[in-house]
């Protein structure tokens, strides 16, 4: 992974959550309570490490070949955050490609995901913006990006239905444009398995 061009403000962070703890009604100076400013600015810099890093980054080595065939990598987790409650989303992402004469190693599609999915954000956004990579930086002849997420600002508030699922896809190029296509690259994702 690539370093943080831009640190995190760890002490505004700190500030920030012992504030919040002051409006809930806690005490931030008792015991159990005392480290967890700086817990939280940690993980909020894990968890959102995506912003300061550059995904292209993983699509700048592609292997020439003739390969013309669909290219899929199912089942990549990821953890995001939902930029409307600041709650993670966790889930599977499905990538499917057609190369035009360039292929990436297969990782890569996981260090995308990667990247994209510790940003706070929506799911549709993650979704479209990793198919606008490949199309973009890989120039395959088509993209096909499946999430499939449980959101907690869904499970354990709110509407409180534990066991959804938000499913989004993104297809881009001939999966977009040919029915056929699109068919066979959503039978390689999900086979003879029910989408979960």
């Amino acid at each position: 992974m690539t370093k943080a061009t831009h640190p995190v403000d760890h002490a505004r962070i700190e500030r920030a959550v012992r504030e919040i703890l002051h409006a809930v009604g806690e005490d931030p100076d008792r015991e159990g309570l005392l480290e967890t400013p700086a817990r939280v600015a940690r993980m909020y810099a894990e968890m959102f490490s995506g912003l300061h890093q550059d995904p292209r980054v993983h699509l700048r080595k592609a292997f020439t070949e003739k390969y013309d065939e669909i290219v899929l990598v199912r089942d990549i987790s990821f953890t995001s955050v939902c930029e409307h409650h600041l709650l993670p989303f966790m889930g599977r992402a499905h990538i499917g490609y057609l190369p035009d004469g360039r292929v990436l190693g297969l990782s890569k599609l996981a260090r995308i995901v990667e990247v994209v999915s510790h940003r706070p954000q929506v799911q549709e956004r993650m979704t479209e913006q990793i198919a606008d990579l490949l199309v973009e930086d890989l120039g395959a002849k088509g993209v096909a990006v499946v999430v499939e997420a449980s959101h907690t600002c869904m499970t354990i508030r709110g509407i409180r239905k534990p066991g959804s699922l938000c499913v989004t896809s993104a297809m881009k190029g001939i999966f977009r444009a040919n029915v056929s296509s699109r068919a066979e690259v959503m039978a390689l994702i999900y086979g003879n398995r029910p989408a979960s």
